[in-house]
């Protein structure tokens, strides 16, 4: 008999040199359905939802704001041929009618990127309009009296 220790265990047998196809099977559909949870979880389109609506806020009230300081600025002027009529704001000169049911709309974009140019660097775009010349946002003047 040899001297030493003998690690027979720490030998592998031949036939068990990987896994097999059960196993490697059950584990992909343990990390298919981690996955799926996950997704579900987070809901990406939600969050994406979220995301665009939070972008439209800011730039709604961007619009807002400098449209009282050029208010401000101008000692009660406002900008551009903005009126009781609701517009989209734009460059077209056409094709800006805005549905809104009811309202009556005009068919040309105001254009108040040169009267609030010195307020904003550009005028802001919805995410999803794909920066058409017209953006998605409308403008109305109300009287409140």
């Amino acid at each position: 008999m040899k001297k030493g220790f003998h690690f027979s265990f720490l030998r592998k047998n031949q036939e068990q040199a990987g896994f097999t196809l059960i196993e490697l099977l059950v584990v992909i559909l343990i990390i298919a359905t981690l996955s799926v949870g996950v997704y579900v979880a987070l809901n990406p389109t939600k969050r994406l939802e979220d995301t665009r609506n939070a972008t439209r806020t800011t730039d709604v009230q961007s619009i807002l704001t400098a449209i009282h300081q050029y208010i401000v600025d101008q000692e009660g002027s406002l900008p551009g041929s903005l009126g009781t009529t609701e517009q989209q704001l734009g460059t077209n000169s056409s094709g800006c009618a805005v549905s809104t049911g009811g309202c009556s709309t005009a068919a040309s974009c105001l254009d108040l990127s040169t009267p609030l140019a010195p307020y904003l660097k550009s005028i802001p775009v919805d995410p999803l309009s794909l920066r058409l010349p017209q953006n998605a946002f409308s403008l109305l003047k109300e009287y409140s009296g």
